[in-house]
């Protein structure tokens, strides 16, 4: 979807996602159920809230810049230039040219896993066991790697496309032996994160659950997303003075649009 048509018509969803928002500056919403996927054109200057609308969601997020997609998210820098191994408020997220697709300008959850990747078909039917979509329909078992292979292939890319992502909305810890634990209950109904992009960016997105997540039955929680037109960070912007790093990759990324 390519968010410069705004002739369409919204959905019923806006008072219920954004109900602090002009409605004016609405430029679409949707609701995504547990266990799918999509993918988006998304302009420089676009805010996407995505709300967990059950609790527990995850939504797994990969970015490319628009015009040329062999530049696309890079987490080590992210993570390093940023000093943190989590992802929250003023934090962003660079790429792999050292500048900044998206921002996070609010976020009412706290920790946004940036290190675990997705599941695959083999976790999934291993946790889950397998239910097909010839047997199934739209109940079939999707898992992560798949569902964002489909939304890439939607746009000339591959499996060597497919770099580490980030998983809105899901906490994972180190423990004392140094292996990674999942954090049950980390998202509650109704907490939000807002991705500010600050790069006319492709996204691709699944909602399929998050690899580590321990649930014994396939329940991938349902998310709401609104879009809206809130330009990009201002000068004293929280994601722009968080750190020096950031400043310059501020300046690198409006280089481009000079």
């Amino acid at each position: 979807m390519d968010n410069s048509q705004t002739s369409i018509d919204l959905p019923n969803h806006a008072a219920e996602f954004a109900p602090d928002l002009d409605a004016k500056s609405i430029l679409w919403t949707e609701l995504f159920p547990g266990g799918g996927h999509w993918s988006y054109r998304v302009k420089r200057g676009t805010t996407l809230r995505f709300i967990d609308l059950e609790g527990g969601a995850n939504v797994a997020i990969l970015m490319y810049r628009g015009d040329e997609r062999l530049e696309r998210i890079n987490l080590p820098d992210t993570l390093k230039a940023q000093h943190t191994a989590h992802l929250s408020r003023g934090k962003v997220i660079y790429s792999d040219m050292g500048r900044i697709l998206a921002s996070i300008p609010r976020d009412t959850v706290g920790w946004h896993d940036p290190l675990c990747g997705v599941s695959d078909a083999e976790s999934v039917r291993a946790r889950h066991g397998e239910r097909r979509y010839q047997e199934h329909r739209n109940a079939m078992h999707r898992n992560g790697k798949d569902s964002l292979l489909i939304e890439l292939g939607k746009w000339g890319l591959g499996l060597r496309d497919l770099v580490p992502n980030v998983n809105l909305f899901s906490k994972v810890v180190v423990d004392d032996e140094g292996r990674f634990r999942f954090v049950e209950g980390n998202s509650r109904k109704g907490d939000f994160v807002e991705l500010r992009f600050e790069m006319d960016t492709l996204i691709a997105l699944s909602t399929a659950p998050h690899p580590l997540d321990p649930n014994p039955d396939y329940a991938p929680k349902k998310v709401g997303v609104v879009a809206w037109s809130s330009g990009p960070a201002g000068p004293d912007d929280i994601c722009r003075t968080s750190c020096p790093e950031n400043r310059r990759g501020y300046y690198n990324t409006e280089l481009v649009y000079r």
